[in-house]
This record gives structure tokens, sequence and C-alpha cells, in this order.
């Protein structure tokens, strides 16, 4: 063990016995001086216990319509429980619960209009078919403990969902899933893509191949952005052909490119000067996943670049999402886990890769990027 571990290690342990001293969080909380990290630190520990209720209030606003309900003229809570099937009190009682989340806001005594998270949640169809999504991994969650004891190939709410190789590349044959599935898809490519087209120029790119691009939300995208890039869509035989059609139709059919194939056991298409991949890494273990990147490096002419756009673990001022949200939610799905950019950047070079970098986003919530060139 290193110098520097031992004496973090004896900092860490000094410090959470200084923390868990009552008689330290009485005087803390009287000093003026640090008062407000001591009521930050306070708040910080309420949020851990009540995010569950947090995340209930916000589905019920998806569910019950509530976000179609204000974001019109105000309304009154008997209005609204009438529209929503509640009791009064209960309406008045969800209202209050969403006030502080500035989901709604009292504009005038028993008067609601939407807050301004509310505004956003109600302007965003995509992103409450995701709140609603979160049910199933709320499901598995109920007992967190038996989820992690369980076999991970043990069937879940989640897993069900997705069926990996099915649901997750295109879910073309799942009935009523399929609406949810397109507009989660739909949802969090348009994220992703957003961030990608803020951060990266596409200059010195002719060329462009998405593998696992499924109906093609980041192609067209990034192709409606930049019209002189030609596009190429990988996917299984079923997603890619609706892909091509969807494309085709926004962005124009002599620019697209359908490559049916199945990115593990298939050579990857040749001739492209960048591929990318968009939410797919963290979707597999580490075997697969480091036979996808090897497999796409023998595709790549020297100088040609991948670009990997996905939410990542230990991004700095975004740590929850990568570990505790997605390393949960990937260990429901089934499959997969959040890595760092660090850990991404010693798989590309594992995989041949002569060089990696990342590149900054301006919401890594969403999505961090890195490059690697061939």
């Amino acid at each position: 063990m290193s110098t520097w571990a031992t004496f973090r290690i004896g900092y860490v342990t000094r410090r959470n016995a200084v923390f868990a001293n009552p008689r330290f969080q009485y005087w803390a909380a009287r000093l003026p001086l640090i008062r407000w990290i001591a009521r930050s630190r306070a708040d910080a520990a309420f949020d851990l216990l009540a995010g569950f209720a947090y995340s209930q209030v916000l589905r019920a606003y998806v569910e019950g319509g509530l976000f179609d309900i204000l974001k019109g003229d105000p309304v009154g809570h008997i209005d609204v429980a009438a529209r929503m099937a509640l009791s009064e009190g209960a309406a008045l009682t969800l209202l209050r619960a969403g006030r502080p989340m500035m989901l709604s806001e009292e504009v005038a005594p028993d008067q609601w209009m939407l807050g301004e998270q509310g505004a956003v949640f109600a302007a965003n169809p995509g992103v409450q078919a995701m709140v609603r999504h979160h049910r199933l991994l709320y499901t598995d969650l109920a007992d967190p403990l038996a989820l992690l004891r369980a076999d991970r190939g043990e069937p879940t709410a989640l897993s069900r969902f997705w069926t990996y190789a099915g649901a997750l590349h295109g879910a073309t044959e799942r009935g009523e899933d399929t609406a949810e599935y397109s507009q989660l898809m739909a949802a969090s490519q348009h994220f992703v893509a957003d961030e990608v087209l803020a951060s990266m120029p596409f200059r010195g790119v002719q060329r462009l191949l998405d593998v696992g691009g499924g109906h093609g939300a980041f192609l067209r995208a990034i192709g409606s952005a930049h019209p002189h890039l030609d596009l190429g869509l990988f996917d299984l035989p079923e997603v890619v052909d609706t892909g091509r059609r969807v494309l085709a139709e926004s962005v124009g059919e002599a620019r697209i490119t359908a490559h049916p194939g199945n990115f593990f056991n298939d050579s990857i298409p040749q001739g492209y000067d960048m591929v990318s991949l968009i939410r797919i890494l963290h979707d597999h273990d580490d075997a697969p996943a480091q036979a996808l990147l090897c497999n796409i490096r023998k595709s790549l002419a020297p100088g040609a670049r991948l670009l990997i756009a996905e939410p990542m673990a230990r991004i700095p001022g975004a740590e929850p999402m990568g570990e505790a949200f997605f390393g949960l939610y990937l260990w429901a799905m089934g499959s997969g886990r959040p890595r760092s950019p660090a850990e991404i950047i010693a798989m590309l070079r594992a995989a041949g890769f002569s060089s990696a970098r990342t590149v900054a986003t301006a919401q890594p919530v969403n999505a961090s990027i890195i490059i690697a060139r061939a």
C-alpha cells in the first residue's frame, strides 16, 4: 500500500469519527463560520433519505397528467381533484409536494401553475417517458439487497423490458413495450446528440458510421446539423431496415447506407473516417465491451476516429449519476456497468488505438465524450 493511501485511510478514519460525534454536530450547527456547511450536509443527508419520495411525486405528476393540467391558466385544487380523480385533500397534498421541487407554483391563494422544473417536464414528452420507465427500476430496487444477492442472470422488471438481444436494439416486436421503448430511445439519444453537437465540430469527417444505432435517432440529429456527412447505420437486420427508412425521410436516401449485422460476430463496415458508439459500451460487461472495441479497431484505417458518448462514472459534478444511478440500473438490467473515462481509455489502448482523449461536455449527466484515434 502506498504512503498516500495509508495517509488517506488515516485521514478518512479520523474525519468520520469527528463527523459522527454528536458533540461535534451540536457545535458545528451553532458556530456561525461553519453553520452553513453543517446545514448543507444535513440537507444532503435528508435528500438521500427522501429521494424515493421525491421521485414518486414526480411520477404522480407524469402519470396523473398534472403537468398538462397546470400548463395553462391557473387552476384551483378542487378542479385538479376532479380532473385527476383524487379527493380534494389528496390533490392539494400533491400540489404542495411538488411546490418545493419546483414542479408546481402557487401564484395566488389556491391558484396553481407549472413551476420552473414543471415547465421543463411538461414541454418534453421524452423525459416524461423516462419517468414512466423508471417504475421498473424502482420495482427492482424495492429490496436492493435481494437484487444484489440474486444471480445476475435472474429476470428482473428491467431485464424483462429490455429483452437484451431484442428490445435493447430495436423493440420491433414488443407489442405494448414498443411505444415506450421508442420514446425512451428518442429522448436519450436526443440528449446525447445535443452534447455531441455542442462539443464536436466534425471537422475533417466525411463519413460517419453509427454502430448499434437503432432506428437512427443519433444519426438524424448529427446529419441534420452537418449536411456534408455521409451516414452509415450498423445494427441488427430487423432494426437497421426501419432505421434506414426513418433516416431517408429526414436527411435523404442518398446520404444513408444501411449495414445489417451483429457487432460482436460480424465485421464492422470499413471506409468510414469516424465510427460512433452512442450509449452502447456501458450496456455490456467488460469482456464483450472489450471485444467490441477490438472489432471496431480492426475496421478503421490509420487516423480514423472512434467517438464514444454515454454517461460515465466518476465525472466531477455528476458522480451520483454514474456509479449510484447507472451502477444499479445496469445491474438490474442484467448487463454492463458505468465506466470512468480512465477505464475506457485503458480499454481503447488494449484494443490497439494509438491515442484517446476526453472531450468536455456541458451536461455530463447526459453524456461524456471520448475520442480515440486508430
